[in-house]
Protein backbone atom coordinates (compact mmCIF):
# COMPACT_ATOMS: atom_id res chain seq x y z
CA UNK A 1 0.00 0.00 0.00
CA UNK A 2 1.08 3.41 -0.87
CA UNK A 3 0.45 6.75 0.59
CA UNK A 4 -0.90 9.25 -1.37
CA UNK A 5 -2.30 13.07 0.09
CA UNK A 6 -5.24 14.80 -0.96
CA UNK A 7 -5.89 18.43 -0.97
CA UNK A 8 -9.15 18.91 -1.52
CA UNK A 9 -10.14 22.46 -2.33
CA UNK A 10 -7.80 25.35 -3.21
CA UNK A 11 -8.74 28.93 -2.47
CA UNK A 12 -9.43 28.83 1.06
CA UNK A 13 -6.04 31.11 2.00
CA UNK A 14 -3.96 27.91 2.45
CA UNK A 15 -2.17 27.78 -0.66
CA UNK A 16 1.20 28.22 0.65
CA UNK A 17 0.90 26.02 3.03
CA UNK A 18 -0.33 23.35 0.71
CA UNK A 19 2.43 23.75 -1.21
CA UNK A 20 4.99 23.29 1.16
CA UNK A 21 2.89 20.02 1.93
CA UNK A 22 3.17 18.57 -1.14
CA UNK A 23 6.51 18.99 -1.02
CA UNK A 24 7.32 17.45 1.98
CA UNK A 25 5.44 14.67 0.68
CA UNK A 26 7.57 14.59 -2.40
CA UNK A 27 10.68 14.18 0.03
CA UNK A 28 8.49 11.57 2.17
CA UNK A 29 7.78 9.48 -0.78
CA UNK A 30 4.07 10.36 -1.23
CA UNK A 31 3.20 8.43 -4.54
CA UNK A 32 0.38 11.08 -5.79
CA UNK A 33 -1.17 14.07 -4.72
CA UNK A 34 -4.66 14.54 -5.65
CA UNK A 35 -6.72 18.39 -6.24
CA UNK A 36 -10.37 18.72 -6.36
CA UNK A 37 -12.78 21.10 -7.51
CA UNK A 38 -16.62 21.64 -7.10
CA UNK A 39 -17.81 25.38 -8.28
CA UNK A 40 -14.81 27.34 -6.67
CA UNK A 41 -10.76 26.54 -7.73
CA UNK A 42 -10.55 24.17 -10.83
CA UNK A 43 -8.46 21.43 -10.39
CA UNK A 44 -6.18 21.36 -13.62
CA UNK A 45 -4.98 24.96 -12.95
CA UNK A 46 -3.70 24.14 -9.39
CA UNK A 47 -2.34 20.58 -10.77
CA UNK A 48 0.22 22.51 -13.36
CA UNK A 49 1.31 24.75 -10.61
CA UNK A 50 2.17 21.67 -8.25
CA UNK A 51 3.78 19.91 -11.26
CA UNK A 52 5.94 22.69 -11.99
CA UNK A 53 7.18 22.82 -8.90
CA UNK A 54 7.94 19.08 -8.12
CA UNK A 55 9.49 16.55 -10.25
CA UNK A 56 8.73 12.78 -8.86
CA UNK A 57 5.23 12.81 -7.08
CA UNK A 58 2.12 12.23 -9.12
CA UNK A 59 -0.46 14.72 -9.86
CA UNK A 60 -4.24 13.42 -9.66
CA UNK A 61 -7.55 15.10 -10.29
CA UNK A 62 -9.70 13.44 -7.93
CA UNK A 63 -11.75 14.41 -9.86
CA UNK A 64 -12.26 16.46 -12.86
CA UNK A 65 -16.21 16.87 -13.14
CA UNK A 66 -17.66 15.31 -16.25
CA UNK A 67 -20.59 18.10 -16.86
CA UNK A 68 -17.56 21.02 -17.03
CA UNK A 69 -15.44 19.80 -19.94
CA UNK A 70 -16.34 17.95 -23.13
CA UNK A 71 -14.47 14.58 -23.51
CA UNK A 72 -12.33 15.67 -25.96
CA UNK A 73 -11.21 18.71 -23.85
CA UNK A 74 -10.48 16.71 -21.29
CA UNK A 75 -8.12 14.47 -23.55
CA UNK A 76 -6.29 17.71 -24.64
CA UNK A 77 -5.90 18.61 -20.76
CA UNK A 78 -5.02 15.02 -19.43
CA UNK A 79 -2.49 14.95 -22.76
CA UNK A 80 -1.16 18.21 -21.96
CA UNK A 81 -0.33 17.84 -18.12
CA UNK A 82 0.95 14.03 -18.36
CA UNK A 83 3.57 15.78 -21.50
CA UNK A 84 4.21 18.59 -18.85
CA UNK A 85 4.57 16.46 -15.90
CA UNK A 86 6.53 14.48 -17.47
CA UNK A 87 4.55 11.35 -17.22
CA UNK A 88 3.01 12.10 -13.68
CA UNK A 89 -0.39 12.53 -14.28
CA UNK A 90 -3.44 10.65 -13.03
CA UNK A 91 -7.11 11.10 -14.57
CA UNK A 92 -9.78 10.77 -12.17
CA UNK A 93 -13.28 12.07 -13.09
CA UNK A 94 -17.12 12.20 -11.68
CA UNK A 95 -20.79 13.60 -12.87
CA UNK A 96 -20.89 15.59 -9.74
CA UNK A 97 -24.34 15.95 -8.19
CA UNK A 98 -27.26 17.42 -9.76
CA UNK A 99 -27.21 20.93 -7.93
CA UNK A 100 -23.41 21.51 -9.29
CA UNK A 101 -24.22 19.42 -12.51
CA UNK A 102 -27.12 21.71 -13.56
CA UNK A 103 -27.30 24.71 -11.48
CA UNK A 104 -23.61 25.54 -12.33
CA UNK A 105 -22.61 24.03 -15.61
CA UNK A 106 -26.53 23.98 -17.17
CA UNK A 107 -25.76 20.44 -17.79
CA UNK A 108 -28.91 17.66 -16.97
CA UNK A 109 -27.91 15.04 -14.65
CA UNK A 110 -30.03 12.40 -16.19
CA UNK A 111 -28.54 9.18 -16.75
CA UNK A 112 -25.10 9.57 -15.10
CA UNK A 113 -23.89 5.89 -16.15
CA UNK A 114 -24.57 5.96 -19.93
CA UNK A 115 -22.64 9.90 -20.00
CA UNK A 116 -19.80 8.47 -17.83
CA UNK A 117 -19.72 5.49 -20.58
CA UNK A 118 -19.49 7.37 -23.38
CA UNK A 119 -17.50 10.03 -22.18
CA UNK A 120 -14.41 7.28 -21.21
CA UNK A 121 -14.90 6.02 -24.61
CA UNK A 122 -14.06 9.08 -26.50
CA UNK A 123 -11.52 10.11 -23.78
CA UNK A 124 -9.72 7.16 -24.56
CA UNK A 125 -10.08 7.02 -27.94
CA UNK A 126 -8.47 11.00 -28.27
CA UNK A 127 -5.71 9.64 -25.79
CA UNK A 128 -4.94 6.74 -28.36
CA UNK A 129 -5.16 9.86 -31.16
CA UNK A 130 -7.10 8.17 -33.09
CA UNK A 131 -9.96 9.84 -35.05
CA UNK A 132 -12.40 11.08 -32.82
CA UNK A 133 -15.92 9.31 -34.21
CA UNK A 134 -18.31 8.18 -31.93
CA UNK A 135 -22.26 8.22 -31.94
CA UNK A 136 -24.16 7.88 -28.88
CA UNK A 137 -26.99 8.48 -26.93
CA UNK A 138 -24.95 11.26 -25.35
CA UNK A 139 -22.55 12.70 -27.36
CA UNK A 140 -22.08 12.38 -31.36
CA UNK A 141 -18.93 13.53 -32.80
CA UNK A 142 -18.23 14.69 -35.51
CA UNK A 143 -22.26 16.52 -35.59
CA UNK A 144 -23.88 14.88 -38.48
CA UNK A 145 -25.31 17.88 -39.81
CA UNK A 146 -22.54 20.63 -40.23
CA UNK A 147 -18.99 20.97 -41.34
CA UNK A 148 -17.35 19.48 -38.35
CA UNK A 149 -14.54 16.96 -39.45
CA UNK A 150 -13.24 13.69 -37.07
CA UNK A 151 -10.20 14.74 -35.77
CA UNK A 152 -7.54 13.85 -34.39
CA UNK A 153 -5.47 14.75 -31.12
CA UNK A 154 -2.32 16.81 -32.05
CA UNK A 155 -0.57 16.41 -28.71
CA UNK A 156 1.66 12.95 -27.98
CA UNK A 157 1.23 12.06 -24.18
CA UNK A 158 4.50 11.36 -22.56
CA UNK A 159 2.84 7.66 -22.09
CA UNK A 160 0.64 6.09 -24.00
CA UNK A 161 -1.81 4.75 -21.14
CA UNK A 162 -2.83 7.67 -18.67
CA UNK A 163 -4.21 6.00 -15.45
CA UNK A 164 -7.65 6.60 -15.43
CA UNK A 165 -9.92 6.70 -12.28
CA UNK A 166 -13.72 7.02 -11.68
CA UNK A 167 -15.27 8.27 -8.14
CA UNK A 168 -17.96 6.18 -7.82
CA UNK A 169 -20.48 5.45 -4.97
CA UNK A 170 -23.72 3.79 -5.93
CA UNK A 171 -23.81 -0.17 -6.50
CA UNK A 172 -24.13 0.55 -10.40
CA UNK A 173 -21.77 3.28 -10.79
CA UNK A 174 -18.47 1.05 -9.31
CA UNK A 175 -19.77 -2.07 -11.51
CA UNK A 176 -19.35 0.62 -14.33
CA UNK A 177 -16.01 1.51 -12.50
CA UNK A 178 -14.45 -2.18 -12.59
CA UNK A 179 -15.79 -2.77 -16.31
CA UNK A 180 -13.54 0.79 -17.69
CA UNK A 181 -11.41 2.32 -15.22
CA UNK A 182 -8.22 1.94 -13.89
CA UNK A 183 -8.87 2.79 -10.36
CA UNK A 184 -11.70 3.81 -7.94
CA UNK A 185 -11.13 7.39 -5.76
CA UNK A 186 -13.84 6.48 -3.31
CA UNK A 187 -14.71 8.67 0.20
CA UNK A 188 -16.18 7.56 3.34
CA UNK A 189 -14.22 4.72 2.93
CA UNK A 190 -14.70 2.06 5.48
CA UNK A 191 -12.54 -1.19 5.60
CA UNK A 192 -15.55 -3.45 7.45
CA UNK A 193 -17.85 -2.04 4.44
CA UNK A 194 -16.10 -2.29 1.58
CA UNK A 195 -16.34 -5.77 1.03
CA UNK A 196 -19.72 -5.51 -0.76
CA UNK A 197 -18.29 -2.34 -2.87
CA UNK A 198 -14.97 -4.37 -4.30
CA UNK A 199 -17.16 -7.48 -5.36
CA UNK A 200 -19.01 -4.94 -7.27
CA UNK A 201 -16.77 -3.96 -9.51
CA UNK A 202 -14.81 -6.91 -9.36
CA UNK A 203 -18.42 -8.14 -10.97
CA UNK A 204 -17.85 -4.96 -13.16
CA UNK A 205 -14.48 -6.38 -14.49
CA UNK A 206 -15.54 -10.00 -14.42
CA UNK A 207 -18.54 -8.87 -17.06
CA UNK A 208 -15.93 -6.96 -19.25
CA UNK A 209 -13.50 -9.46 -19.19
CA UNK A 210 -10.42 -7.91 -17.02
CA UNK A 211 -8.74 -8.33 -14.69
CA UNK A 212 -8.55 -7.00 -11.63
CA UNK A 213 -4.28 -6.74 -11.57
CA UNK A 214 -3.05 -3.49 -11.27
CA UNK A 215 -6.82 -2.05 -10.23
CA UNK A 216 -6.25 1.19 -7.77
CA UNK A 217 -8.25 1.87 -4.96
CA UNK A 218 -7.75 5.06 -3.75
CA UNK A 219 -9.46 6.29 -0.15
CA UNK A 220 -9.21 9.71 0.41
CA UNK A 221 -9.05 9.67 4.32
CA UNK A 222 -9.02 12.37 6.91
CA UNK A 223 -6.16 11.71 9.17
CA UNK A 224 -5.99 13.64 12.82
CA UNK A 225 -2.81 12.84 15.08
CA UNK A 226 -3.19 13.02 18.55
CA UNK A 227 -3.43 11.50 22.27
CA UNK A 228 -7.21 11.49 22.30
CA UNK A 229 -8.82 9.67 19.31
CA UNK A 230 -12.10 10.62 20.30
CA UNK A 231 -11.41 14.20 20.25
CA UNK A 232 -9.29 13.92 16.88
CA UNK A 233 -12.61 12.96 15.41
CA UNK A 234 -14.08 16.47 16.24
CA UNK A 235 -11.88 17.87 13.93
CA UNK A 236 -13.80 15.47 11.25
CA UNK A 237 -17.10 16.49 11.65
CA UNK A 238 -17.86 19.31 10.03
CA UNK A 239 -16.50 17.71 6.79
CA UNK A 240 -19.16 14.80 7.54
CA UNK A 241 -22.39 16.98 8.32
CA UNK A 242 -21.23 19.03 5.14
CA UNK A 243 -21.53 15.82 3.07
CA UNK A 244 -23.87 13.51 4.54
CA UNK A 245 -26.27 16.43 5.37
CA UNK A 246 -24.98 19.21 2.61
CA UNK A 247 -23.65 17.48 -0.83
CA UNK A 248 -27.31 17.17 -2.63
CA UNK A 249 -30.84 18.00 -2.50
CA UNK A 250 -32.68 15.90 0.30
CA UNK A 251 -34.00 12.91 -2.17
CA UNK A 252 -30.44 13.02 -3.87
CA UNK A 253 -27.62 12.74 -1.76
CA UNK A 254 -25.15 10.18 -2.72
CA UNK A 255 -23.10 10.56 0.64
CA UNK A 256 -25.83 10.20 3.06
CA UNK A 257 -27.09 7.22 1.03
CA UNK A 258 -23.62 5.69 0.88
CA UNK A 259 -24.20 5.75 4.82
CA UNK A 260 -27.24 4.76 4.81
CA UNK A 261 -26.12 1.09 3.28
CA UNK A 262 -23.24 1.24 6.22
CA UNK A 263 -25.84 0.77 8.46
CA UNK A 264 -26.22 4.71 9.57
CA UNK A 265 -29.88 5.17 8.00
CA UNK A 266 -30.98 6.71 11.14
CA UNK A 267 -28.41 8.96 12.32
CA UNK A 268 -27.97 10.04 8.58
CA UNK A 269 -31.19 11.29 8.58
CA UNK A 270 -30.54 13.16 11.22
CA UNK A 271 -27.92 14.81 10.15
CA UNK A 272 -29.13 15.82 7.12
CA UNK A 273 -32.47 16.82 8.86
CA UNK A 274 -30.02 19.40 11.19
CA UNK A 275 -28.09 20.47 8.06
CA UNK A 276 -31.11 21.60 5.88
CA UNK A 277 -32.43 23.34 8.98
CA UNK A 278 -29.29 25.52 9.26
CA UNK A 279 -28.28 23.64 12.23
CA UNK A 280 -24.40 23.50 11.37
CA UNK A 281 -23.55 22.60 14.72
CA UNK A 282 -26.55 19.94 15.45
CA UNK A 283 -25.79 18.86 12.20
CA UNK A 284 -22.19 18.06 13.46
CA UNK A 285 -23.14 16.66 16.68
CA UNK A 286 -25.37 13.63 15.10
CA UNK A 287 -22.62 12.27 13.06
CA UNK A 288 -21.75 9.22 14.96
CA UNK A 289 -18.48 8.81 16.37
CA UNK A 290 -18.69 5.60 15.14
CA UNK A 291 -19.09 6.36 11.30
CA UNK A 292 -15.98 9.05 11.87
CA UNK A 293 -13.92 6.25 13.34
CA UNK A 294 -14.91 3.60 10.50
CA UNK A 295 -13.69 5.91 7.67
CA UNK A 296 -10.73 8.13 9.23
CA UNK A 297 -7.28 7.52 10.59
CA UNK A 298 -7.73 8.74 14.64
CA UNK A 299 -5.15 9.02 17.36
CA UNK A 300 -1.59 8.15 18.03
CA UNK A 301 0.63 6.72 15.30
CA UNK A 302 0.41 3.29 16.86
CA UNK A 303 -3.47 3.02 16.07
CA UNK A 304 -3.37 4.71 12.95
CA UNK A 305 -0.76 1.79 12.20
CA UNK A 306 -3.69 -0.83 13.28
CA UNK A 307 -6.24 1.14 10.89
CA UNK A 308 -3.91 1.15 7.90
CA UNK A 309 -3.25 -2.50 8.14
CA UNK A 310 -7.32 -3.05 8.25
CA UNK A 311 -7.05 -0.58 5.56
CA UNK A 312 -4.35 -2.47 3.43
CA UNK A 313 -6.60 -5.95 3.76
CA UNK A 314 -9.50 -4.56 2.56
CA UNK A 315 -7.90 -4.06 -0.73
CA UNK A 316 -6.49 -0.51 -0.63
CA UNK A 317 -3.61 -0.05 -2.91
CA UNK A 318 -2.83 3.93 -2.24
CA UNK A 319 -3.83 5.38 0.73
CA UNK A 320 -4.60 9.27 0.22
CA UNK A 321 -4.63 11.15 3.27
CA UNK A 322 -5.99 14.26 3.85
CA UNK A 323 -5.07 15.90 7.04
CA UNK A 324 -7.02 17.46 9.56
CA UNK A 325 -4.35 17.70 12.20
CA UNK A 326 -3.54 21.06 13.75
CA UNK A 327 0.11 20.54 12.21
CA UNK A 328 -0.37 18.95 8.96
CA UNK A 329 3.31 18.60 8.09
CA UNK A 330 3.80 16.45 11.09
CA UNK A 331 0.73 15.03 10.72
CA UNK A 332 2.27 13.68 7.32
CA UNK A 333 5.36 12.51 8.71
CA UNK A 334 3.75 10.48 11.22
CA UNK A 335 1.71 8.72 8.44
CA UNK A 336 5.02 7.18 7.12
CA UNK A 337 6.14 5.91 10.59
CA UNK A 338 2.46 4.39 11.13
CA UNK A 339 2.64 2.80 7.36
CA UNK A 340 6.19 1.52 8.28
CA UNK A 341 4.95 0.43 11.59
CA UNK A 342 1.80 -1.30 10.22
CA UNK A 343 4.45 -3.59 7.89
CA UNK A 344 2.17 -2.76 4.93
CA UNK A 345 3.75 -0.83 2.53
Amino acid sequence: MRLGLNLGYWGAGNDPANLALVKQAEDLGYAVVWAAEAYGSDAVTVLSWIAAQTSRIDVGAAVLQIPARTPAMTAMTAATLDTLSGGRFRLGLGVSGPQVSEGWHGVRFASPLGRTREYVSIVRSALRRERVRFEGEHFTLPLPDGPGKALRLTVRPARKHIPLYLAAIGPKNLALTGEIADGWLPVFFSPAHAGEQLAQIRAGADAAGRSMDGFDVVPTVPLVVGDDWRACADAVRGYAALYLGGMGSREKNFYNQLACRMGFEAEAAEVQEKYLARDRAGAMAAVPLEFLDATSLLGPKERIAEKMTQFAEAGVTTLSVSPFSPDPAAALTTAVEALELAGVA
